[in-house]
């Protein structure tokens, strides 16, 4: 018999470093954030088990090896250590971070893997000697 095809969130870190996640998403009426997942260069995780239930989720991540991050303006809060925080209202005031997730748009499928990959320098960065924050792509 075919064995049914796994529907998860799984995120894949194309970059050339290792990274840290943390994971925002709808928790029943409430929001949840999750970390760390540490995903070594060039493999994939998986985040979430299961078909997803909800359009929208967040995705904050920090390059362990050469510095950066995969941000973006939904704010969420997260802790330097693992956790699990419920809301995202007060982070500062509870005594979490206030952190910038970006945005994955599912569309509503099943199943989604997010593919974080290195950014290509631009001639505007070419003379700051700092190597460029790497940027977020997502797919199917």
């Amino acid at each position: 018999m075919p064995v049914p095809a796994a529907a998860d969130f799984r995120l894949c870190n194309r970059s050339s470093s290792r990274v840290g996640i943390a994971l925002g998403y709808k928790d029943g009426n409430s929001w949840a954030t999750e970390g760390w997942w540490n995903i070594g260069a060039n493999s994939c995780e998986t985040l979430l088990r299961g078909d997803l239930v909800a359009r929208f989720y967040y995705v904050y991540a920090i390059d362990y090896d050469l510095g950066g991050e995969w941000s973006g303006k939904a704010f969420m809060c997260t802790r330097e250590k693992e956790f699990t925080i419920r809301g995202i209202q007060d982070c500062l005031a509870r005594g979490f971070d206030r952190t910038g997730f970006f945005e994955v748009d599912t569309h509503e499928q099943k199943s989604w893997t997010v593919q974080l990959t290195e950014r290509k320098p631009a001639a505007a960065d070419a003379g700051s000697g700092l190597p460029p924050p790497p940027m977020p792509q997502a797919r199917p």
